[in-house]
């Protein structure tokens, strides 16, 4: 039975999801990390929101751990790299707070337009300061989103309901979706210069990282309202500060900030800033939401293999698991044969997924698939961290998918190029369900893979038949199924030799001895 540890506060409703499907959850909240780090090893998931930190040091601890359920979408509290490097599956919950988020960001716009908190203040004090707070309206001012995803395009939608022009800026937002949107799709330059109010819905990223500083604030129109409900370090906060001194920004309203609690934060104590504590996701519909979210995302993980909202690794939606699992032990299983035969350096794989596989969620197969190639050649490999472990080592993947069926309803062919050659094996599905070779370096071959293997490849030629099976023979090693194939009489040929023990090293070099052997391989799957 798997075992979670769930170490921030979640609804009782979420944890008794665990519950109902049959998976241990133990609810410890406030964990010191040395006290996270000397239980984790229990575990095989660890569902928090924020106050939780996963660091490499606690993820070297997990020895069992196959996933980590962050409810919110910020991930900012785990080390996602060394997630990744150990194998572990990272996952979020993207939509179940956006709403709540996107009312957010418009009601601090509101707040800096009519300087609410500081009235409300005074007030509250007993001053009467009606002429001081001279607001703005929003009807027909300019809002440049930075960030058109999920929040920021709830934040368009309410915004053009106020009657404003919405500009957005984001990489991937195409010109038809923003048409959709109603919005004007710029570049961020643009954005900049136009916008009355900016307000934030990006992640942080290399590339966002400081994305508001003293040299982007100065693009800006003198006046501009910046509001952030999305990362603290997307904002230089002391160019912020001095960005409002000067006059040149009128507002700013954070609920996020680069060190949370922060503490001695440069803006704090201006009248032009609105303040609020991380409250984005922050309502009872939003907390329950994506509490109960991650806490069935995590066992579907668990107890069927889907994967929904993963930051590492591909998503395998729950109706999808049951068809991609015999198909994931034919690519595992293409990936070790190549893995196992391979003697020198990966250059590039390709791999090509042809008729009914090819109308399926690849992504998953490429994954396992490099995991089966991998493991041969290199330690602690797994299906999260091959794609990343391939990239490090410079080695090129290639995928194609064909709708087409030819000799088979469903292929899938890997093809690996080393320093000195190419081969190529390629695989499909007999029965629906029941992995089958049918192709080895262009040789066509039918065979099953067992537990225990022999792989020659040679010279067709008379008599070698009968020396392999006598050399097998002597040594008392039972043949289960014996399979060949050649590209032409007298040309390459291949043996894939099903056996009932391990070939020993010693009698592996017998067989390389067998006249017209050119290689010879024990295989293990």
């Amino acid at each position: 039975m798997p075992k979670v540890l769930i170490s921030d506060k979640l609804s009782p409703a979420a944890v008794q999801i665990f519950l109902d499907r049959g998976i241990e959850a133990d609810v410890r909240t406030g964990l010191r990390p040395e006290e996270l780090k000397a239980i984790i090893a229990d575990y095989d998931g660890l569902a928090i929101r924020s106050a939780t930190k996963v660091s490499a040091d606690i993820l070297a601890a997990a020895t069992k751990l196959k996933v980590v359920g962050r409810a919110g979408i910020g991930v900012d509290n785990i080390d996602l790299a060394a997630a990744t490097q150990r194998g572990v599956v990272v996952m979020n919950t993207p939509f179940g707070n956006s709403i709540t988020t996107a009312e957010h960001a418009i009601a601090l716009m509101f707040s800096l337009a009519r300087q609410i908190p500081q009235a409300n203040a005074l007030t509250h004090a007993g001053q009467w300061e009606k002429n001081r707070f001279l607001g703005t309206e929003l009807t027909g001012k300019t809002l440049g989103v930075v960030g058109c995803g999920n929040i920021g395009a709830i934040v368009c939608d309410r915004a053009l309901g106020l009657k404003m022009r919405v500009v957005a800026y984001d990489p991937f937002l195409s010109f038809e979706r923003a048409a959709d949107l109603g919005v004007e799709k710029v570049d961020l330059d643009e954005l900049f210069a136009r916008a009355d109010f900016i307000t934030l819905h990006t992640p942080l990223t290399d590339a966002t990282r400081d994305l508001i500083n003293a040299k982007s604030i100065a693009k800006m129109k003198k006046g501009v309202r910046i509001i952030n409900c999305a990362r603290g370090g997307l904002v230089v906060e002391a160019d912020l500060k001095a960005a409002i001194e000067s006059g040149h920004v009128a507002g700013v309203a954070l609920d996020v900030f680069k060190n949370e609690p922060p503490v001695g934060n440069p803006l704090f104590g201006m009248e032009q800033v609105v303040c609020t504590p991380h409250l984005g996701a922050s309502t009872s519909e939003a907390q329950e939401n994506v509490a109960l979210q991650i806490a069935e995302q995590m066992v579907d993980y668990l107890l069927t293999g889907a994967v929904t909202n993963a930051l590492n690794m591909p998503s395998v939606s729950a109706e999808d698991a049951p068809k991609l699992r015999p198909y994931m032990s034919l690519a595992k299983q293409l990936g070790s044969f190549a893995g196992q035969l391979t003697e020198h350096a990966l250059k590039s794989v390709r791999i090509d997924f042809q008729g009914h596989v090819a109308e399926l969620n690849t992504k998953p197969l490429t994954a396992i698939l490099l995991q089966g190639l991998l493991s041969p050649l290199l330690e602690n490999v797994n299906m999260v961290n091959a794609p990343l472990v391939a990239r490090e080592r410079d080695i090129d993947i290639t995928e194609s998918t064909n709708e087409q069926v030819s000799d088979y309803q469903t292929l899938i062919r890997l093809t690996v190029t080393t320093d000195v050659r190419k081969r190529s094996v390629a695989g499909t599905l007999f029965g629906g369900d029941k992995p089958r070779i049918v192709e080895i370096k262009d040789i066509p071959i039918e065979a099953e893979l067992g537990p225990y293997m022999l792989y020659v490849s040679n010279t067709d030629k008379p008599g070698f038949i009968g020396n392999l099976g006598s050399t097998l023979g002597a040594e008392g090693i039972n043949i289960a199924t014996f399979h060949l194939g050649r590209n032409a009489a007298g040309g390459d040929a291949i043996a894939l030799i099903q056996v009932d023990q391990p070939i020993s090293d010693s009698l592996l070099e017998k067989v390389r001895a067998i006249p017209n052997v050119l290689q010879a391989k024990a295989l293990r799957f």
